[in-house]
């Protein structure tokens, strides 16, 4: 999110645009967060915004669903795959969808005085070395009732993937990480849910509930797909798995949805 090359640019944005979020696991994480929005957001046309939002994978459905959008990303190259998908939209989407490019940090002064009924920040976090002050902005965005929702790397279950891959030293060594290489080879830190609870509470958003994502798909190949009855079957155990214990805790990352007090 700092200064300096766009590390989204060429082949890393590539990669996880076009392989990631088309896979299983980056589908299912879409589908399974979506279905929990479903549940939390407002009714449309309340205004979301998304920190981080990238090429919009999380966001354009809520804008089909009637939801004026604003997508605030650091990365031009990123906003150009937004670009791209909306120009394969119907009009009336595309027209609801606001992009700006600024880091995530300076969000609130891009945006001036627009409060949002849904905030999200969705995979950004595990980039942000200090996220006390950065969940402070997502907290400024938030309207009276409105939600900040957050997906996060899970700090709990760090030695899970290496040891699905065979890599016990590597496991062994994350039984007490909080930071990894991820699969695009950019460092990410992991949180607790109490941790980002608390940064939460601090400005004024209770935690309204929380969920794993990603639980017995990371036993998928990465770059495996799925026909969309197959899809449906895997997001239908996934959303069920992540609204249990002990299934939830396991999750390789995990959603966390709170409230700012007031009237919306």
């Amino acid at each position: 999110m700092g200064a300096g090359a766009d590390p989204w640019a060429g082949d890393v944005g590539r990669r996880f645009v076009d392989e990631h979020y088309r896979a299983v696991r980056g589908r299912v994480r879409t589908l399974v967060v979506d279905r929990h929005l479903r549940t939390h957001a407002p009714a449309a046309p309340a205004p979301v915004i998304d920190i981080g939002g990238g090429a919009g994978t999380q966001s354009l459905p809520l804008a089909r669903r009637g939801h004026p959008v604003t997508i605030v990303d650091p990365s031009a190259a990123m906003l150009d795959r937004a670009r791209r998908a909306l120009a394969g939209e119907p009009s009336a989407v595309a027209e609801r969808v606001e992009l700006i490019e600024a880091p995530g940090e300076q969000a609130r002064a891009a945006v001036g005085d627009a409060r949002f009924a849904a905030v999200l920040c969705h995979g950004v976090i595990p980039y942000i070395t200090a996220p006390g002050p950065f969940v402070a902005v997502l907290c400024a965005l938030a309207r009276p009732g409105g939600i900040v929702s957050i997906l996060a790397k899970n700090a709990r279950t760090m030695a899970v993937g290496p040891a699905l891959n065979g890599r016990w030293r590597d496991a062994l060594r994350a039984f007490d990480a909080t930071e990894e290489i991820n699969a695009l080879g950019l460092r990410t830190r992991a949180d607790t849910v109490d941790d980002l609870t608390a940064l939460l509470a601090a400005h004024g958003v209770h935690r309204e509930a929380w969920y794993g994502v990603r639980l017995f798909v990371e036993t998928v190949p990465p770059d495996r797909t799925a026909g969309d009855a197959e899809l449906d079957e895997i997001v239908a155990v996934e959303h069920e798995a992540s609204r249990r214990d002990p299934y939830r805790q396991l999750s390789r990352l995990f959603h966390l949805v709170g409230r700012r007090a007031g009237d919306a």
